[in-house]
């Protein structure tokens, strides 16, 4: 096998990983979105809650 193929099978498997990661990484993100949406409301009332106590203390 020559320098070359070695070269280009090397590239194409560092492409592929290269996908691999940014494809984890939106699901990363897409999860922490999706749960952010779901406790969106509880977490602003205990936010307000702790607000309003520290502005009356």
């Amino acid at each position: 096998m020559s320098a070359w193929r070695v070269f280009k099978v090397r590239e194409d498997i560092q492409g592929a990983t290269a996908i691999e990661y940014g494809l984890i990484v939106a699901l990363i993100v897409i999860a922490i979105v999706g749960a952010i949406s779901a406790t969106g409301s509880p977490l602003e009332i205990l936010m307000t809650s702790v607000e309003n106590a520290f502005q009356g203390a």
